[in-house]
């Protein structure tokens, strides 16, 4: 059974806050439309062509990507919809009394076809999206959450849950099937099946709503990003970019028709790469206020009345639930438990990461004056379209460290195969072998087949690595395909970034943080490829959003540790290794600009939280002025650091599932920090630790509560203090 926690939109695993500045993401959902609910006739009216309408012959049943059309996607789905729920009915009809087997398990066997479809149409739609498809998903959103609160609000089927639960005690289940039972049991509550009938259908009416503003938002941004991106004249005007950014922007200018220009397009992010390098400081505000406004430009594109009418839903589905707000009700499921517990874990860290950002700013503000005073120029104020730029000169002046000297040294085939790869294989015992048979949805998608350690076949695996118009901001992994021994698949994975592409026959070279971004997804491939669970509810990644990035931030650690990158960090021309001097400058400079990534990310979960703890009795807000007040009130009002994302494009809380979620990134920073000390504890890179790793975490998925599975694994509870000391809010302690 597709977890139907993911049904109405397959939901990826987003980048996000990661140390160096990653990329962050989302995919999924646009649109309103007033469509009815799936009709026998559309259901009869789909071709029996349609190649989703059974299993795959290709290896792992991957999507036969060469025979998809984008008019099989809404059958396909309409189809999976009907047969679900006359699957789901007839387990609430069985006259035979509730079972753990004719229930439960049942429940998890229904939904095939329905999930092979979306988690393609999901995965297509995020990565290679077209007007027709978005027309689809405009029709299904409102559908898929019909759908839903069909089987959650069933009240026969919820009776015979209920009757299995309370008989859970004397099952002698074994613990993965115990831990369905709590599990599927909590998710139908939480979904409302305990409400009286008039409630139920005041929240189906409200699910249906946000479903389709979510796929508006979700569209409209994908536009505004699009459409802000900053068309440049003049080559002059890009002086500081390398050869190859410039010839990247040539070619983004050429695919939109816009011969003889540049076009320096957007991350889904507040701050762009490219304001680490633009020297002329009107080109730089310019790039920043087109990111900062692309969603807030009055037109058809303007995000702010969509977002407003989201939270203003949300807060009334929380008190229909029972729950004070929409963050109270998100977070009685998740390892944080409730909002004041993420709130005063924030508090934690907000204090000590704006006073190490004040401390950079003044530093800044010093190189600022002193190369105005240079140029014979009079000196301006910090702005956040000058820190990028600015803190480029300190980090060359205090460490000698330029972005330029490192990213010969990091060409993205090398990372991939000899860096995230290698260090798979280093504690895992996994290799990987291209497959060019396997069709995909876009020539840049490389596909590789992985093997265990013993050589059996274990998963597929996509990288998707490039920026495209079509595609959504950010990076995130997901399947096409999941894990579960019940239904007897395997798991397809695939991993989708925003990397800049090279010019025909140019090198992909990567900047640190890409190289990050590569080893964080494949982290959440790993927790997918590694899963080893009977039932799909519980495989894999399907876990609380404060767990799920752990195993993908812990994987970052990897990128630095001196055997992994001394085996991927080699020149592209050459293949001469990084020299020692400069190896030894990234190193001493690891910690550098922490204070402004730390306080951005701190800002942008504030602001997730603030808006998922207003009452249902709070009036609609004004998006702007509501951020202001939220981001001055948690004391992350620092002019010069915007929050990582601004409420008009913070698609992680309004279209991908991290609603009253995006602290998780923060707490799982804490997690992977402090796992990362156990290794460095107990030898390191080992195979026997990473096996261990795998064993107590990566392969068991949701099927044990997971500050339990944690605690079992780390032999005490998770500490703040590593951390702080990574992340540079706290001087480590000196060793005696």
């Amino acid at each position: 059974m597709l977890p139907l926690r993911t049904i109405v939109i397959a939901t990826s695993i987003a980048l996000a806050g990661c140390s160096q500045g990653s990329n962050d993401a989302a995919k999924t959902a646009p649109a309103p439309s007033a469509s009815a609910p799936a009709s026998a006739a559309s259901v009869a009216d789909a071709t029996a062509a349609n190649p989703f309408f059974t299993a795959s012959t290709l290896p792992f049943q991957a999507p036969p990507f060469d025979h998809i059309k984008d008019a099989d996607y809404q059958p396909a789905i309409e189809k999976g919809m009907a047969e679900q729920l006359a699957e789901v009915q007839k387990i609430a009809d069985n006259p035979e009394p509730a079972t753990f087997e004719n229930t439960y398990v049942a429940l998890e066997k229904t939904g095939v076809l329905l999930n092979r479809v979306i988690a393609v149409f999901s995965g297509v739609t995020a990565a290679n999206t077209d007007d027709t498809l978005q027309k689809v998903q405009e029709t299904v959103a409102p559908q898929l959450a019909k759908h839903e609160d069909a089987i959650h609000l069933n009240d026969k089927l919820f009776a015979r849950i209920q009757k299995v639960y309370d008989e859970r005690a004397t099952l002698k289940l074994d613990p993965e099937s115990a831990r369905l039972v709590d599990v599927v049991y909590r998710n139908f509550v939480h979904a409302g099946a305990k409400l009286a009938p008039a409630d139920k259908a005041k929240l189906e009416a409200l699910n249906q709503e946000v479903s389709t503003l979510s796929t508006q938002f979700t569209n409209k941004l994908l536009a505004a990003t699009k459409d802000g991106a900053l068309v440049i004249d003049d080559k002059a005007k890009l002086a500081g970019l390398s050869d190859a950014d410039i010839a990247a922007a040539a070619q983004a200018a050429k695919a939109r028709g816009l011969d003889g220009k540049w076009v320096l397009t957007l991350q889904n992010t507040t701050q762009q790469p490219e304001l680490r390098d633009l020297k002329d400081r009107d080109v730089r505000k310019a790039l920043f206020e087109a990111s900062w406004n692309r969603a807030e430009k009055g037109g058809a594109d303007d995000t702010r009345d969509t977002i407003e009418r989201i939270a203003q839903i949300r807060a009334e589905e929380a008190k229909l639930l029972g729950f004070p707000d929409y963050a109270a009700w998100k977070l009685e499921d998740q390892m944080a438990k409730t909002p004041q517990t993420a709130m005063a874990f924030m508090d934690k860290l907000a204090p000590a990461a704006v006073a190490r950002a004040k401390s950079e700013a003044a530093e800044i503000q010093a190189q600022i004056d002193q190369d105005q005073k240079a140029a014979g120029q009079p000196t301006f104020k910090l702005e956040p379209w000058d820190w990028q730029y600015y803190a480029e000169q300190v980090r060359k002046a205090k460490y000698d460290l330029d972005e330029s000297q490192i990213k010969p040294y990091f060409e993205l085939n090398n990372v991939l195969e000899n860096g995230v790869f290698y260090a798979a294989n280093q504690l895992y015992g996994l290799t990987f072998k291209e497959r060019k048979d396997i069709p995909v949805y876009n020539p840049d998608v490389r596909v590789f087949e992985v093997f265990d350690k013993d050589g059996k076949s274990l998963a597929l695996f996509y990288c998707d690595y490039f920026k495209r118009d079509n595609k959504n901001g950010g990076a995130w992994m997901d399947n096409f395909v999941g894990q579960s021994k019940l239904l007897g698949t395997k798991p397809v994975i695939y991993n989708v970034a925003n990397f800049t592409k090279p010019a025909a026959g140019q090198p992909a070279l990567l900047s640190w943080d890409d190289v990050i971004t590569m080893f964080h997804e494949f982290g959440h491939a790993l927790h997918g490829m590694l899963a080893d669970e009977q039932y799909p509810t519980l495989s894999g990644t399907s876990t609380a959003r404060d767990f799920v990035e752990f195993p993908s931030q812990f994987n970052e650690h990897w990128a630095s540790n001196p055997k992994v990158f001394a085996n991927f960090a080699k020149n592209y021309q050459t293949g001469a290794p990084m020299p020692q001097a400069l190896v030894d400058k990234m190193r001493k400079a690891g910690k550098f600009n922490k204070g402004y990534d730390m306080t951005e990310l701190v800002a942008a979960a504030m602001l997730d939280m603030n808006w998922h703890m207003l009452p249902a009795s709070a009036p609609k807000q004004d998006a702007d002025k509501f951020e202001t007040a939220a981001l001055k009130k948690d004391g992350v009002d620092l002019s010069y650091v915007p929050p990582r994302y601004r409420s008009s494009y913070f698609q992680h809380i309004w279209g991908n599932g991290y609603a009253a979620g995006y602290y998780a990134y923060l707490w799982t920073e804490m997690l992977a920090d402090d796992a990362f000390e156990w290794f460095q504890e107990h030898g390191g890179m080992t195979a026997a630790n990473g096996q261990r790793f795998r064993d107590m975490i990566l392969s068991r998925g949701n099927t044990e509560d997971l500050a339990k599975l944690y605690d079992t694994w780390r032999g005490q509870q998770p500490s703040i203090e590593p951390m702080l000391e990574n992340r540079g809010l706290k001087d480590a302690p000196k060793k005696k």
